[in-house]
């Protein structure tokens, strides 16, 4: 019996809820592989990432203190090119999670045909508590600290959870330091003037738009009309907000760490998009709200989880009342759960499709910034829409030949191009 065997066949359906987001990953990787009817050398390559990093950053605090901080580094595999991952700071991170969420980088970049591996950095801390001086030694101490193995040929860093333009000016700047003859390619999601791409801020977010629309449209829902709930209101949740609103749509729901506010007639999305703070809060401001568990519960017909991961599990999976699910965070569903929404006949558009907006136009800024022109935004939408479609249906038509649900669909499209490139270079 191999270890994939001991990860698949060890684990009861009730006990794949408690599965942290490294195994859980590890047995949809190894699904994907054996429909793919690929050797067990394959599963052994990719179950793990062929770095991982782990570093302590020292960082002097505004009151004199020296404060020792951990960060990580993973690269999953780099048989087609370059890693390429967000980097987030974030008090609850650990080294399994950032090794699954460079795995799930990975399947983004081989869904939408990017030239890339995954890879993905954090930090553990509490943003939310430093001030900005202190983020700013933090940020340039973490790129200090994993400078040997990034780069524009390497690994490129781009922004994530609690990250932004600003974190990711200064870890540039930082890194200009060290190696003066490659730094603007080193980074994405930059500031515009520092050699960022349009739309790169609200990449993400719009790619899960797309994602909605083309769902809607192979379950004939027109979008003018359609109630959306959305858990999350931060850049993700937010954008999606005023994108779904501005296509016609009727927000019912949003939510945000200190709980949800939910309308059955609809929301004002434009003055709860002008009260929200930098951390995506809002519902404070208000009374009678309900909590994110009961958010995921109400009536809508696109329910949008743009939150953190493990909202939607086994527990409540009968209890959603949505047509279609669009993950816009990482990993919001269980494997358990996603068994049972599939069987219910709802439409589930999984993360590693949803959420590939954002390394997709990470990619755009990386050509940009190697050929030293840039494209305006009507240029990088129109890239973005053609890359998101053609994958949407793509997934989808895999999905119908072989009559399996999109998640697994999903990573047989993204391990498809890694394997080869693996296969090509001796690797299995």
């Amino acid at each position: 019996m191999g270890k994939n065997d001991v990860i698949t066949n060890s684990v009861g359906e009730n006990d794949k809820e408690t599965l942290n987001l490294l195994t859980s990953t590890q047995i949809v990787i190894h699904d994907a592989l054996q429909r793919m009817g690929l050797p067990e050398s394959a599963f052994e390559l990719l179950r793990e990432p062929v770095r991982m990093l782990q570093v302590r950053i020292p960082v002097r605090m505004d009151d004199g203190s020296v404060k020792i901080f951990s960060g990580y580094r993973a690269q999953h595999n780099d048989s087609v090119g370059p890693t390429i991952g967000g980097v987030r700071f974030h008090p609850k991170i650990n080294g399994d999670d950032i090794k699954a969420l460079s795995m799930w980088m990975s399947m983004k970049c081989g869904i939408v045909d990017l030239p890339f591996g995954g890879g993905k950095g954090g930090v553990l801390c509490n943003p939310r508590t430093l001030s900005f001086g202190e983020l700013e030694r933090l940020s340039r101490g973490y790129v200090r600290s994993i400078s040997q193995i990034v780069g524009p040929t390497k690994d490129i860093p781009a922004p994530d959870m609690y990250t932004n333009s600003q974190i990711m000016a200064w870890m540039m700047d930082e890194y200009s330091c060290l190696r003066k003859f490659d730094s603007p390619g080193f980074i994405t999601g930059k500031p515009i003037v520092l050699g960022g791409s349009e739309v790169r801020e609200e990449a993400g977010a719009l790619g899960a738009a797309i994602c909605i629309e083309e769902a809607a449209k192979i379950r004939r829902l027109p979008i003018k009309g359609a109630r959306i709930i959305i858990q999350g209101f931060g850049n993700a949740g937010s954008y999606i907000a005023k994108f779904m609103h501005s296509a016609g749509a009727v927000i019912v729901g949003i939510s945000d760490v200190y709980g949800a506010l939910y309308d059955p007639d609809g929301l004002n999305i434009d003055y709860l998009l002008s009260r929200r703070d930098s951390f995506g809060t809002v519902t404070s401001l208000f009374d009678g709200t309900i909590t994110n568990e009961e958010l995921l519960e109400q009536e809508c017909d696109i329910l949008v989880p743009a939150a953190v991961s493990n909202q939607i599990t086994a527990k409540n999976a009968e209890n959603i009342r949505a047509k279609i699910i669009v993950e816009a965070a990482n990993g919001p569903t269980t494997i358990e759960a996603t068994r049972i929404l599939s069987e219910r006949g709802i439409l589930l558009v999984p993360d590693v499709l949803a959420g590939a907006g954002g390394v997709t136009v990470s990619y755009f800024e990386w050509v940009q910034n190697k050929q030293g022109y840039y494209w305006d935004d009507e240029e990088v939408t129109i890239k973005l829409r053609e890359k998101m479609i053609t994958a949407f249906h793509k997934i989808y038509e895999i999905s119908q030949i072989s009559q399996v649900n999109l998640r697994t669909a999903a990573y047989i499209v993204g391990l498809r191009k890694i394997v080869e490139g693996a296969e090509f270079r001796g690797w299995i």
